[in-house]
């Protein structure tokens, strides 16, 4: 019989996992560390390169312009048409 309960579970536990909604599609950030500053400032987002895979972001910081990271966003893809 435990091992029934077991399975059991363990099958709830996957049917959980597939019917749970997305919480969030993408994360940005607000305060990140500065190393230069010594502490965690605002920051700012530029965009710095369009790339095939998606855009490239920078953060920099609010206070001194210091490059305090970056992210790439991923949108839907998109052909490549090349006119000749």
């Amino acid at each position: 019989m435990d091992e029934w309960f077991l399975r059991q579970a363990a099958s709830a536990r996957v049917v959980r996992r597939t019917k749970t909604k997305k919480q969030f599609d993408s994360l940005k950030a607000v305060e990140l560390y500065c190393p230069k500053c010594r502490r965690a400032n605002p920051v700012r987002e530029r965009l710095l390169l369009v790339l095939p895979e998606g855009d490239k972001y920078e953060y920099l910081c609010a206070y001194c312009g210091t490059s305090v990271g970056d992210r790439i966003v991923r949108g839907e893809t998109k052909p490549l048409v090349i006119v000749g």
